[in-house]
């Protein structure tokens, strides 16, 4: 029988190891593979156009191809469920992003870069399904704000690189900056090395599955709204994560747009495990329309308000949502007991995140403010397919637990074996 050492035991007093620690991995893994591995090209694409000459159309394609190589990834994981239950497919992965990082400065051509940043898609891909998939399966009994801290890796991992960038652009060029992220990547991903990834199920697990398929047939409309919402999300979400430093420093002192990025993660740092905590009173469905309407508002903020306290205040309401919107989407997921629904919505997210940058392409001629704009109308779409998340939403799920061992009913004195028994 496998024991599940981070899950508590209320008639045990406990769990006998604290669930800080698998959070410290998890959180370790998402900031490496997202925080630094994905986002950290927001505060170098600048660099880059004017130190290495990268023009804005091949700067949209370098972004198009992380998140094409993202989308591969978490494609991987729905038909290959035990490749993301898998230590060696973390650790493959926490290595091949921390080289991808590392190689970047050692090639001139769009077209090494291009190939660069669509392994380091796939990677962050493995790793994000992978430490999700770990977070809520193994912290499934604690409270729900733990798994949000761990989320929050996220934001820090924004928050770390975007000072690293920022130190360095005064002293150093766009070659330093990804050395010095490929060495953040790399001392990340030694703290997230020994993180266990979510166990296979168990035959009794997987007969419980099957037994609740038929209440999972019925909910499959609201997954459908879900799945909308998230892949609308990832559309207009990823024009602000892409583009943003760069608009900002359109009309700002050039300092202005790299710490805004690290606004972002400072704010998305306690934004899932707030949105966790706002869950005790509030619904998901409600919390993500929220949510989703807010990082509109941000997104649009510095396009139709020029300045500096715009551009700071749609960093801090970005940074406070988007890691909150994902937390909210897979948690939402999970309630609805949809099968491999983390990996499902993470690769919708990913088309989105490929359509987007595709989408705004054409605009980004005229600068970055109407790409915002569209990105922000985007969001909104997003948030409208939640608001038909929450008709009839079923709060209240079948809940299928792990199957216990039949004991046999205690012995009677008139059971013939029941003696035997007794020895």
């Amino acid at each position: 029988m496998t024991v599940r050492r981070l899950r508590a035991s209320p008639a045990r007093g406990g769990a006998l190891h604290s669930p800080w620690g698998h959070v410290a991995q998890g959180a370790a893994a998402l900031a490496a593979g997202m925080g630094v591995g994905r986002f950290v090209y927001t505060p170098i694409l600048p660099l880059m156009h004017s130190q290495a000459g990268l023009s804005t159309a091949t700067g949209a394609n370098l972004a198009t191809a992380n998140y094409v190589g993202y989308f591969l990834g978490a494609l991987a994981g729905i038909l290959s469920p035990a490749l993301v239950r898998s230590r060696a497919t973390l650790r493959t992965g926490l290595a091949v992003l921390s080289v991808s990082l590392a190689a970047m400065p050692a090639a001139q051509e769009a077209a090494v870069w291009i190939v660069l940043r669509l392994c380091a898609g796939v990677s962050s891909a493995l790793i994000f399904v992978i430490a999700a998939g770990s977070l809520f399966s193994r912290l499934r009994e604690h409270p729900a704000h733990l798994p949000g801290w761990a989320f929050g890796g996220v934001g820090a991992g924004i928050a770390l690189s975007g000072l690293l960038v920022l130190a360095l652009r005064s002293v150093a060029d766009w070659r330093t900056a990804w050395w010095a992220s490929a060495a953040l990547a790399a001392l990340l991903a030694a703290v997230a090395w020994n993180l266990r990834p979510e166990a296979a199920p168990t035959a009794a697990a997987a007969s419980g599955a099957a037994a609740a398929e038929g209440p999972m047939l019925r909910k499959r409309r609201w997954f459908g709204a879900l799945f909308a919402s998230y892949v609308l999300e990832g559309v207009g979400y990823i024009v602000a994560g892409t583009f943003l430093v760069a608009a900002i420093e359109q009309s700002s002192p050039g300092w202005i747009g790299s710490g805004a990025w690290v606004l972002v993660g400072l704010a998305a740092v306690p934004s899932s495990a707030l949105w966790a905590r706002f869950g005790r009173r509030w619904s998901r469905p409600d919390l993500l329309l929220a949510a989703l309407v807010i990082q509109a508002v941000g997104i649009a903020l510095p396009a139709v308000v020029p300045g500096v306290a715009a551009a700071l205040a749609s960093a801090v309401l970005f940074g406070a949502t988007f890691i909150g919107i994902s937390t909210l989407a897979l948690a939402t997921g999970a309630h609805l007991r949809f099968p491999r629904s983390v990996a499902l919505l993470t690769a919708g997210y990913s088309v989105g995140q490929i359509l987007g940058p595709l989408a705004v392409t054409p605009l980004l001629h005229h600068g970055y403010h109407q790409a915002l704009i569209l990105a922000a109308v985007v969001v909104l779409a997003a948030a409208c397919a939640a608001a038909v998340l929450r008709i009839g939403f079923p709060h209240h799920t079948v809940v299928v637990r792990e199957a216990t061992p039949i004991r046999s009913p205690a012995p009677t004195d008139d059971d013939p074996a029941a003696d035997r028994r007794r020895l």
